[in-house]
């Protein structure tokens, strides 16, 4: 199958839109099938096709957000997958505070919820993990003091109302991570890159997993998605502050940092 077109800079793409879907319901539904599919072996191939580097993205975000993790604090990690940056952010906050922190992930893919809670409990994990919909969260306003979400806000079908739900669920003075894939700026590793993601990737993915849909779905999702540069001035504009952002990799992945404002004092 052919991944999915681009008819749009990626600056004006409203959310995720995989080949031949009509709306947001039906673009959320091909993703979540397409999630379901891969779920079994969704930690393998992204530790084999990210040469494990994943696991140090999660951790360095984890480490970014430490401020965040003060005793009693509430955490919500959203788009979870099989819970590896739920997992992190835990282990930073024991290492700070023990266990005074509460966090909870979730995701729309029922399959990766099982796996989460499979390594939850071989894991020891206080964390939580239930079924949600990134864009209705089941939560009421100014719930979190820190709300994350890694390699799975890209897969919205609305990126704006995503942010805004980001925003009413923190606290006043809260912090929001997005850990997002990105294209390197370079003319000769973005093409190295480009040539691997595109090329190489979805040929072993979709050999593993069994879905070449799938894997095709990843880079065109990723062409799609708002620069770093681009997705700052939506968080500002959606109501954030301190809007900054960080490139790693020569500039493959980007951890997007913003806050909701304090409450102004009387």
């Amino acid at each position: 199958m052919k991944p999915p077109m681009n008819p749009k800079p990626a600056a004006d793409v409203t959310g995720t839109r995989p080949e031949g879907t009509r709306d947001e319901d039906e673009a959320a539904r091909q993703v979540r099938e397409m999630f379901g599919t891969i779920a079994p072996r969704y930690d393998f191939l992204n530790h084999l096709l990210s040469f494990s580097f994943d696991r140090l993205w999660r951790r360095r975000t984890a480490r970014r957000v430490r401020r965040a993790l003060r005793p009693g604090a509430r955490v919500l990690d959203v788009c979870c997958g099989t819970g590896d940056l739920t997992f992190a952010i835990e282990r930073e906050a024991r290492d700070r505070v023990g266990d005074l922190v509460e966090i909870c992930g979730g995701d729309f893919v029922h399959g990766m919820l099982v796996r989460a809670g499979e390594k939850a409990a071989q894991r020891g994990s206080r964390a939580r993990f239930l079924a949600l919909d990134a864009l209705r969260l089941p939560f009421a306003d100014g719930t979190f003091d820190l709300a994350a979400a890694a390699f799975g806000f890209r897969n919205l079908a609305n990126y704006g109302a995503g942010i805004d739900e980001f925003l009413r669920v923190l606290r006043p003075g809260g912090l929001l991570a997005i850990l997002e894939f990105s294209e390197p700026p370079g003319p000769v590793f973005g093409r190295l890159y480009r040539f691997y993601f595109k090329r190489i990737l979805p040929a072993i993915g979709g050999l593993v997993s069994g879905s070449r849909q799938a894997y095709g779905y990843l880079p065109a999702s990723v062409s799609r998605f708002p620069t770093p540069k681009d997705l700052a001035p939506r968080l500002r504009a959606a109501g954030f502050e301190n809007v900054r952002y960080e490139r790693w990799m020569g500039g493959i992945v980007a951890l997007h940092l913003a806050e909701r404002p304090a409450e102004p004092r009387s």
